[in-house]
């Protein structure tokens, strides 16, 4: 293409309408033939006017520096000018601003337009609307299809250019070659040490050398996967549940220090749903929310692992009570079974006796310290029933005013969902 058509209002080549179509143009170029050059001297079309092609290709605005692209594919800037020459004899590129040196400023790179010649819409049967530089394709020849396919394969491959390996020294080797058809070497012989001189292979190097391996040290990433391992392993109710949920439900838990003796605490510290469990993962995170942020030092969250070590002793304890329903008849004969009465009535008049009454009035919230009021409201976190046993001693106020409103409203939540599922009836 002339240097008079290589201007935006002068091409005969329409604009493209993406990167990829112009880069299938640009492959089509080079497998057709049709291109050659007008200069005798200078490099060819290869795979260097490939890569500056794609480079050209990947630009928001198509104003390519030359000491950009130089830089980018390690090559001269003539060498880049040559090729983006054989751009614009190519019909491939057209200027839209030619680059100026302005005086005090320095100089402006040349703005370029990426075009497909009108050559190749012939060639593939290109349908293209409009006038001019502006009209787009709407269809190709049935038969071109195959070869557009092909292209569009090569214009999704980056093309790479060879590496240029500079040849070593052509003097001779330092080392004879043996079993040559010669019998001498330019090289001084040399002789090999008698086997008894060899060493054994047993003996310690005189100067070891100093391994220089340190354990790794867990990121972010890492403590998370680990902390999930160890709950799945130690947990009996997340043995089954998928250890990259687990890691990104405690994820802001493990980034604040978290050991996995204090999750588990605090997911257990209210009793587990007599159902079963069928989502771990969908109840821990419902157990784990937000209390990341109230047991946010390391002495809370000791409190935290201490009071629900302390409700597990408790519940074992109540397993491991001695069964006094079978103790057998009692005394057969009747004198032993008035002397059984007897001792029995006495115990009971004792008792009776010494037993003081309790007062039944609930306390007076100005009378508790606030150390005594946080523990009375983490007592009711981990066991509903005392909140619901201070509704029916004392009313609902002042439970709300003790244990908080928002604690009421969940815990109300909860026995009524409660009593909605044990009261449905099976529908068959």
């Amino acid at each position: 293409m002339p240097p008079t058509q290589q201007w935006l209002h002068t091409t005969s080549g329409r604009i493209t309408t993406c990167p990829h179509s112009w880069m299938t143009a640009v492959h089509w170029i080079a497998g057709s033939g049709l291109y050659t050059p007008a200069r005798t001297h200078g490099p060819r079309w290869g795979t260097t006017t490939i890569a500056i092609a794609q480079e050209i290709a990947a630009l928001k605005e198509c104003r390519p520096s030359v000491d950009y692209l130089a830089r980018k594919l390690k090559v001269a800037e003539r060498t880049v000018q040559y090729h983006l020459g054989m751009l614009r004899e190519a019909g491939l590129l057209v200027y839209r601003t030619k680059g100026t040196r302005i005086s005090g400023i320095g100089g402006r790179a040349s703005e370029f337009e990426r075009v497909i010649p009108a050559a190749f819409d012939h060639a593939l049967g290109i349908r293209t609307i409009g006038e001019g530089a502006t009209r787009r394709p709407i269809g190709a020849a049935e038969e071109s299809r195959t070869l557009l396919g092909k292209l569009a394969k090569k214009a999704a491959r980056k093309t790479r250019r060879p590496r240029h390996r500079t040849p070593s020294s052509k003097g001779p080797r330092c080392t004879p070659m043996e079993g040559g058809t010669t019998g001498t070497s330019s090289a001084a012989s040399t002789n090999s040490p008698p086997e008894s001189k060899l060493a054994s292979g047993q003996a310690k190097s005189p100067t070891p050398k100093k391994s220089n391996h340190r354990p790794r040290k867990l990121n972010k990433i890492g403590r998370r996967f680990q902390v999930a391992g160890e709950l799945i392993r130690t947990v009996t109710w997340l043995q089954h549940a998928n250890r990259e949920r687990i890691a990104w439900v405690i994820r802001k838990f493990t980034d604040q220090g978290w050991t996995a003796r204090e999750i588990q605490a605090a997911a257990e510290l209210t009793p587990l749903p007599a159902r079963g469990v069928s989502r771990p993962s969908g109840l821990l995170a419902s157990r784990l929310a937000s209390k990341h942020l109230v047991f946010d030092t390391p002495a809370k969250r000791a409190e935290l692992v201490a009071m629900w070590e302390d409700s597990q002793h408790a519940a074992q304890e109540r397993h491991a009570e001695p069964d006094y329903s079978d103790l057998g008849a009692g005394p057969q004969s009747a004198a032993a079974r008035r002397a059984w009465d007897v001792a029995f009535n006495t115990i009971s008049g004792r008792l009776a006796a010494d037993t003081t009454p309790v007062e039944d009035s609930p306390l007076d919230l100005e009378d508790l310290t606030s150390e005594e009021v946080v523990q009375m409201r983490l007592d009711a976190m981990a066991d509903p029933g005392l909140l619901l046993t201070t509704i029916e001693l004392a009313g609902e106020q002042y439970a709300r005013r003790l244990y908080t409103s928002r604690l009421v409203d969940q815990t109300l939540a909860l026995e009524a969902i409660n009593a909605r599922r044990n009261t449905l009836a099976p529908a068959f």
